[in-house]
């Protein structure tokens, strides 16, 4: 007899449907032993009220975890591995490697578990026989269901089929027997707690492993033929049959029999079915159901994770046989840890950890899904509808809440494997072999973030430096990428950028070419910038494009970085050192800063070489903003290795007369801020001095000017009589004044919210002056009514001459004041405006808020 050939390649298209594949494997292990021997306890102890609650909030788990369930089946096109499956898409290789694995050990467990559940059983009917018997019988269960497993899921669908029957029968029986004995008085009364019953949560853990089983279905997701249409209706029609006998069975029960009867007695159903029979045999059937389930799911994890090769020592696991694609060798690890664990006998101190595993695969299952809605990212776009971001993450919620609940220590033994998995798996895996939501939910914590910075004013404490690299020079490319990672210091981000000249397919394919050269440079430096390669006509041109345009939101280059113009190396496609000089002119007025490294081979051998902490870092100093950069810069090269160890000296010139005075107010300086370094006074800037101090340094920053279209040393001359005979050095010219010892309350945010308090001053002012005038108005309009009251009687000849002209007078004081009071409330009024205006303009493109008496 030929053997079936063995393939590691992936398995064919499934043939099982929804009711096969998924509706019976989540249906029978749902309709367990719990229901049959421990859900009359259950009610009993807690009373009809309080089982209701534990019934239903249990179900909670499992319908929001189907939800969730649902939304990533119908989002993905789902293969092998079940939970894992989804989790390892979602959230990681190594979430979903932790998870596979603790479930693959979990399901395996559980088939010793259910297997002793029937041994159990099978010796209820045979009194007197020794505690050997159990584990021979149970043994003997898994060898029965080990034959199933090794055919395949065709098989043990048939076996399923046959398991469903009793059940079924076994139903029928407890819900004719339940309604001949219905007492409406008793169940009344069994409504309320008894006295001295069992703690809620103690009950709740006792009946939370039957709502465990609703996920075997979806662990036969490479054996289903249409995994995302299977899977929700098996898994929903599986949970809403099961939610609806469950919480009949639980009605009937407290109709049937009192509290006491039920909390004293498993074999409850057993009394009120109407044939006894009938219950034995779904007991019997239902623990075998659970453990084929975990019989079919525990090898098809084993093999999904052996094929991602995320663990080395599980790759055979990965074979599986033709034409069934049945994972064999998984099959045969799953009943040796079955048989391990039923010979050690003690099954109780694993099973609440086993049981734990199961709720952290829920729990991180609605997370995984709640991680991958929240990321925004347009390929998130699951077929079923009911799915809502909010239910996931309190599925997740509520799965931890239980974990706690239920039994402290055990949770924390399974998160803590977990976890070790995890770090594991972290430190060891090696790169992902798909596409998981990680990248989905950086990208979406960038945009809000930079939306975030971009909408909050710019400070000097903010400063970081954002590198624009120029790497046309292959050659010297590798040193200027590590030099511009050391002044990165780990705190900005950095672009190098080649430019290619030319147009056509011939320099678009050059430009390809290019670019991955430039690209496998900075990943063999494990350099952390971005690569950046561009087509040009004209290189001076793109290059003046580049530095206006690069970056997005506050995130634009502040820092050109290029490599010094050499005899035969040019730092820029085809210029001469005019133009180089040129484009360094250009990058400056453009507002940025100019950093250009001096090195040859020769130079840059020694500082590799150069001990960690024998290392030094000279700083030539004038005290300007250009000596303040390259201090800065000095300072975040020592943040990173191989710097991490090296002192800095600054040295500065002085006038010979007061060297102490001068070097303390030097180290004054430096210790306002906050740097260390040592200080040193020289004679001057001159060529040789500076060679005489610095030749010794590991490396050396100085300052440059360019005048006449040179680029000259601190004393106006040529760098030629001082670089050459230099380590490694950086020229640097500064394009912007940084403030080093800069205070929160100063800066734009400062001036903001200064102005900010004048324009509210100047609002109050204005609505005050516009109260008086107000006022004053009204004392004239009543004065003038008065007055005109009074003409009309001295017609008459009622009133006196000498009261209409004083109370003239009055009106004419009057209506001066309420002339001076409208002059102080417009210009009071316009001082607001001003003040507004301010604001608005130091605050570009934010709408300060607008008065609401205006306009």
């Amino acid at each position: 007899m030929n053997k079936p050939p063995k393939t590691k390649a992936p398995p064919p298209v499934g043939r099982l449907g929804t009711f096969a594949g998924v509706f019976t494997p989540s249906i029978l292990t749902i309709l367990g032993i719990i229901l049959f021997l421990r859900l009359g306890y259950v009610v009993g102890s807690a009373g009809l009220a309080r089982g209701l609650l534990i019934i239903a909030l249990a179900n909670t788990i499992s319908v929001l975890t189907s939800i969730s369930l649902s939304a990533v089946a119908t989002n993905l096109k789902v293969r092998g591995g079940g939970d894992y499956y989804l989790i390892s898409r979602t959230l990681g290789l190594e979430f979903g490697g932790s998870i596979g694995l603790v479930l693959f050990l979990a399901q395996s467990v559980s088939i010793a578990f259910y297997s002793i559940g029937f041994a159990e059983a099978v010796a209820a009917f045979f009194p007197g026989l020794p505690p050997l018997a159990v584990q021979l019988i149970a043994a003997g269960a898994v060898a029965f269901l080990f034959i199933f497993a090794w055919q395949g899921a065709d098989w043990a669908t048939r076996f399923q089929f046959g398991v469903m029957a009793l059940l079924v029968a076994a139903l029928v029986s407890f819900f004719i027997g339940g309604i001949r004995n219905w007492d409406s008085a008793l169940l009344a009364a069994n409504w309320a707690a008894p006295e001295n019953g069992v703690p809620f949560w103690l009950l709740f853990a006792i009946f939370f492993p039957a709502v465990t089983g609703f996920t075997q279905g979806v662990s036969m997701s490479g054996d289903l033929a249409d995994p995302g249409k299977s899977i929700p209706a098996g898994t929903f029609m599986a949970v809403g049959i099961s939610i609806v006998v469950y919480f009949a069975v639980a009605v009937l029960f407290s109709a049937a029999m009192p509290n006491a009867g039920l909390s004293s007695d498993y074999g409850a159903m057993k009394r009120v079915s109407a044939v006894g029979f009938f219950i034995d045999a779904g007991v019997i059937a239902a623990t075998l159901s659970s453990a084929m389930a975990s019989f079919m799911g525990a090898p098809r994890i084993l093999q999904s994770l052996a094929a991602d090769r995320i663990f080395s020592v599980l790759t055979p696991f990965a074979t599986v046989s033709q034409p069934s694609a049945n994972p064999r060798r998984g099959v045969l690890l799953s009943a040796g840890i079955a048989f391990a664990t039923i010979a050690l006998g003690q099954l109780n101190l694993v099973a609440s950890v086993v049981s734990m595993f199961f709720l952290i695969s829920y729990g991180l299952l609605n997370y995984a899904t709640y991680f991958e809605a929240r990321t925004q990212s347009p390929s998130f776009r699951p077929r079923f509808k009911w799915f809502s971001p909010p239910l996931s993450l309190l599925g997740f919620i509520i799965c931890l809440g239980a974990m706690l609940a239920i039994d402290p220590k055990s949770g924390a033994a399974a998160i803590a494997l977990l976890f070790a998995v995890y770090q594991y798996l972290k430190r060891t895996a090696g790169p992902a072999r798909w596409a998981d939501s990680a990248r989905s939910h950086h990208l979406q914590q960038v945009r809000q973030h930079l939306l975030a910075a971009g909408e909050d004013p710019e400070h000097a404490r903010d400063w970081r430096p954002q590198l624009l690299v120029f790497t046309h020079d292959s050659e010297r490319r590798t040193a200027l990428l590590t030099f511009s990672s050391w002044i990165e210091g780990g705190s900005g981000f950095t672009e190098a950028v080649q430019i290619v000249e030319g147009d056509g397919a011939a320099v678009r394919k050059a430009r390809a070419a290019a670019h991955q050269a430039l690209a496998e440079a900075i990943v063999r430096g494990g350099h952390p910038m971005f690569p950046l390669t561009v087509c040009a006509t004209d290189a001076t041109q793109a290059m003046g494009l580049l530095i206006q345009s690069s970056g997005i939101g506050p995130l634009r280059p502040n820092t050109v970085v290029v490599n010094w113009m050499g005899d035969a190396a040019k730092p820029f496609p085809g210029v001469s050192p005019y133009h180089y000089v040129k484009n360094l002119r250009l990058i400056f007025r453009q507002g940025k800063n100019l950093v250009i490294l001096r090195m040859d081979a020769e130079s840059w051998n020694r500082v590799q070489a150069a001990p960690r902490a024998e290392r030094r870092i000279d700083v030539w100093w004038q005290g300007d903003a250009t000596s303040r950069l390259m201090l800065l810069l000095a300072h975040l090269m020592t943040r990173k290795e191989p710097w991490d160890k090296s002192t800095i000296r600054v040295l500065t010139q002085g006038d010979g007369q007061r060297i102490e005075a001068e070097r303390a107010i030097l180290e004054k300086n430096l210790a306002d801020i906050r740097i260390d370094a040592d200080a040193c006074i020289v004679a001057d800037f001159d060529a040789d001095t500076i060679v005489a101090q610095s030749a010794a340094a590991t490396f050396v920053f100085l300052p440059m000017k360019i005048q006449e279209n040179r680029i000259v040393d601190p004393t106006g001359n040529s760098f030629e009589r001082s670089l050459p005979r230099l380590p490694v050095s950086a020229v640097v010219m500064a394009a912007e004044d940084l403030d080093l010892d800069a205070a929160p309350e100063e800066g734009l945010a400062a001036q903001i919210a200064g102005a900010s308090d004048d324009l509210e001053a100047a609002r109050k002012k204005a609505e005050a002056a516009q109260k008086v005038a107000a006022e004053k108005k009204e004392v004239l309009e009543k004065l003038s009514r008065q007055l005109a009251v009074l003409e009309e009687q001295g017609v008459d000849g009622v009133v006196p001459l000498d009261s209409r002209s004083a109370l003239t007078q009055e009106r004419d004081s009057a209506a001066s004041a309420a002339e001076k009071a409208f002059r102080r409330a417009v210009k009071a009024r316009v001082k607001a405006d001003d003040a507004e205006k301010t604001v608005d303009g130091l605050t570009p493109g934010l709408k300060s808020e607008k008065d609401p008496s205006s306009g």
